[in-house]
């Protein structure tokens, strides 16, 4: 496909909000419970910007990347209160959203007070696949969603540009673990070592941690082991349309 052909693609899918919401899980192991579901976007299956990474990376080139986001969470939004999901609704937003001229104070609140979702039942991701120019500004648009009520998470702790001094200056209620060091924890002391420095430090935050990206069982368990709760990833759920609220394979931790 070509570059204008995208471009018309993309004019498409946005003008008949054409876009595919997966919810993918985030279970509890203490609880033994579903705690919310992050929303992810997808174009049409069978077109060339069905992947998030042709679809993102199209938006970016047209410098349509905010209004793509907005309609992603509007449609999150919308399928979510359809499908009268439980637990938490985890939204991505990127720091250049976040922080665009026309982004419109309240207008999350005001979707979520239209389909009757409380705004603490949703968790604003801060994405972290570009650069934070200004943290001041950043830090300030946050704190107006805590204002009305919903909870910050850091996505990909660990990776990108400065996401240590970003939870040092955010302070989220939510940190993600980038799934670098889960993936072979169990025979990595290294790993270890960093996601036991990051549950030191977020109890010294009073931030939840989430481990993402795990895949096989013994990386459960011994995430488990070293006092992690919050867990996601394909061995406990893909992203799906109408996902599954059973977590019967957290049979961890529980000696």
């Amino acid at each position: 496909m070509s570059p204008d052909e995208q471009l018309y693609a993309l004019d498409s899918l946005l003008s008949q909000h054409n876009l595919q919401t997966l919810f993918q899980p985030v279970f509890s192991i203490a609880q033994r419970d579903l705690h919310g579901y992050e929303a992810l976007s997808r174009g049409p299956a069978d077109s060339y910007l069905h992947t998030p990474q042709a679809l993102f990376e199209t938006a970016q080139r047209a410098g349509r990347r905010t209004e793509l986001e907005r309609a992603c969470r509007h449609a999150a939004c919308l399928r979510f209160h359809e499908m009268n999901l439980p637990g938490k609704l985890f939204l991505n937003v990127s720091p250049e959203a976040l922080l665009a001229p026309k982004q419109s104070s309240g207008s999350t609140l005001a979707l979520m007070h239209s389909l009757g979702i409380p705004a603490h039942r949703v968790v604003i991701e801060l994405t972290e696949d570009m650069p934070t120019g200004n943290t001041a500004m950043l830090a300030g648009a946050l704190a107006c969603y805590r204002s009305q009520g919903f909870a910050i998470a850091l996505d990909d702790l660990g990776a990108g540009y400065s996401s240590l001094k970003l939870w040092s200056e955010l302070r989220p209620e939510y940190v993600k673990i980038d799934r670098h060091f889960i993936d072979g924890i169990h025979h990595d002391s290294v790993k270890r070592e960093f996601v036991g420095a990051i549950l030191n430090m977020a109890k010294a935050s009073r931030a939840r941690v989430i481990a993402e990206g795990i895949e096989q069982p013994e990386e459960l368990q011994t995430l488990a082991d070293m006092g992690i709760d919050l867990v996601q990833g394909y061995l406990l759920s893909h992203p799906l349309p109408a996902p599954s609220h059973t977590p019967d394979f957290l049979n961890v931790g529980a000696a």
